[in-house]
């Protein structure tokens, strides 16, 4: 009652609106010293199109209020590993999340003795024949594993890490979430004795080559991994790519 007429008042859910996401995590560090595993790609969940990460279908969109917060975290990329002593294995990126909705941090890249990491997609192991990373699975398949190096002649390569679209030195998925048709999570490639070994489209770092190229960085925004280091003077891993979080949604809204 406002001293003159009684008034009715009733509590109105605020309007909700449809949301499509992409939410791509840190890449891995490439590992360090000597023919390395390159850093897997952060894993990559999406609702846009028909695929997600690992070559799972695409997941389901967001019934979201409009005028209400939500939590976002976009995770940084993990740094690559060192030369110092018998060198380090590259580090893991770190998860992004929208509304709880949890993408994995890359793999890290092993050193030429070492595994590769589990992550979002795993890393590629160390040149002596050192195993790939697996992927996660939980809470979703994110990306694909990691490949195992190869020690034989000429190469003796460091293995290629997992991507969010195919395995070892795998490329990244084209999400076209923003318009732009890029590609996401792509895997680092391993280093090698005496080939270059290309990066990989969605971010992935190139692997070193020995006294000729460094390892490339994983890029950012993209979620992409770093390249695995090779002996002489390219024996620093890349590091892994900062992720990103993409929502869409109509702009009447």
């Amino acid at each position: 009652f406002n001293g003159t007429d009684w008034k009715n008042y009733e509590n109105v859910a605020a309007p909700v609106v449809t949301v499509d996401f992409l939410v791509v995590a840190g890449g891995a560090g490439g590992g360090g010293f000597n023919n390395a595993g390159g850093g897997g790609a952060g894993g990559l969940r999406t609702s846009y199109g028909s695929t997600s990460g690992g070559g799972q279908s695409s997941e389901t969109s967001l019934s979201l209020s409009l005028a209400t917060p939500y939590d976002v975290e976009v995770g940084p990329g993990g740094a690559g590993g060192t030369n110092s002593g018998s060198g380090t294995s590259g580090v893991a990126g770190t998860n992004s999340e929208f509304n709880g909705i949890i993408s994995s941090g890359g793999g890290s890249g092993g050193k030429y003795d070492a595994t590769g990491g589990v992550g979002g997609s795993g890393g590629g192991g160390g040149y002596s024949n050192q195993a790939g990373g697996a992927a996660v699975t939980s809470p979703a398949i994110q990306g694909y594993a990691g490949q195992a190096g190869v020690s034989a002649a000429p190469g003796y390569i460091g293995g290629g890490a997992g991507g969010a679209g195919e395995t070892g030195g795998g490329d990244g998925l084209q999400v076209n979430i923003d318009g732009l048709n890029n590609f996401y999570a792509g895997g680092g490639s391993g280093g090698a004795n005496n080939q270059s070994i290309p990066g990989s489209s969605g971010g992935g770092g190139n692997g070193g080559y020995v006294d000729n190229t460094n390892p490339g960085n994983g890029t950012l925004n993209t979620g992409g991994g770093g390249g695995g280091a090779s002996g002489g003077s390219a024996n620093t891993g890349g590091n892994g790519g900062l992720g990103t979080v993409i929502l869409r949604y109509p702009t009447a809204s």
